[in-house]
């Protein structure tokens, strides 16, 4: 855990908790302003609790989908905050002077992913789909043998998508095609046409595309909706993963709009509830 000083700093410290189903995330904030990260595995909770006990924060925010239950280890000493209110500030403190407007999308990809409109301090969900995080790990264990997820972002790295997806130019020969070669016709769909199991590395990078290429369709076709122009990515699915990035920003490009991504973009939800909790001292 960060070290946020001694018992005299006691109470000065803030803290922003994201409970999710995979990872939980923790924002710190000191008596200098700095912020600070921890990443810890699923069900964190005796963790975050002792560091509760030792720090004694005067704002403690939680969100996120394990928040009820951490808050009940908590004996009322944490403050709940909406999950999509709780990403939409977290992701304008964390947008840079280059990339902040009024009025972005924000695409979070956790285990699944939501779409949010954030308009100024306003914060509304639009939609979103269960392709995200959980998909690439269920996906890596089923058809990689892969139990890391970090393994498999790795290989996906080295990867081509091309020997494992049917593409357009796969179908249509005609170089007057009605579509771009390179385009996905068939995620996965030229695993049914060889004999032979492609690398490793190609089927991860085949998952990311399936996953990157969707979630940019499905947030793209809100953004062309109301004319928005750009995509802002965050997530702990984004962590250490090259390889989605890249699908994400070319497939951003391919429908018009600018993908930007969020540095330190997997802590946003935790920045929002550290920043939306209520100034108080929190009893202990």
């Amino acid at each position: 855990m960060p070290h946020m000083g001694t018992s005299k700093s006691r109470g000065s410290v803030r803290i922003g908790v994201d409970v999710g189903s995979s990872l939980t995330k923790l924002a710190f904030r000191g008596g200098s302003g700095a912020v600070r990260y921890e990443l810890l595995g699923r069900g964190a909770y005796d963790q975050v609790v002792e560091t509760v006990q030792k720090l004694q924060p005067q704002v403690l925010g939680l969100t996120g989908g394990g928040a009820a239950q951490l808050a009940s280890r908590l004996d009322g000493r944490a403050v709940q905050v909406n999950e999509f209110t709780a990403w939409g500030t977290g992701a304008n403190h964390l947008l840079s002077r280059r990339q902040k407007t009024d009025t972005y999308l924000l695409v979070s990809l956790g285990t699944g992913t939501s779409v949010m409109l954030v308009d100024h301090q306003d914060v509304r969900r639009l939609g979103g789909t269960a392709l995200g995080g959980g998909t690439i790990l269920g996906l890596g264990a089923a058809l990689l043998q892969q139990s890391s997820f970090a393994d498999t972002c790795a290989l996906a790295a080295q990867g081509s998508r091309d020997s494992v997806d049917l593409l357009v130019r796969d179908i249509y020969s005609d170089p007057d095609r009605p579509l771009q070669g390179d385009l996905t016709a068939a995620s996965f769909g030229r695993m049914a046409r060889q004999d032979n199991s492609p690398p490793r590395e190609d089927m991860a990078a085949a998952i990311m595309r399936l996953v990157g290429e969707n979630v940019t369709l499905i947030a793209g076709g809100h953004a062309r909706h109301l004319g928005l122009d750009r995509l802002v990515f965050g997530g702990s699915t984004l962590r250490n993963n090259p390889a989605l990035q890249a699908v994400l920003t070319e497939v951003s490009s391919l429908l018009g709009l600018k993908a930007y991504f969020l540095t330190n973009g997997e802590f946003a939800g935790a920045l929002g509830a550290l920043a939306s909790a209520p100034e108080t001292e929190v009893t202990p």
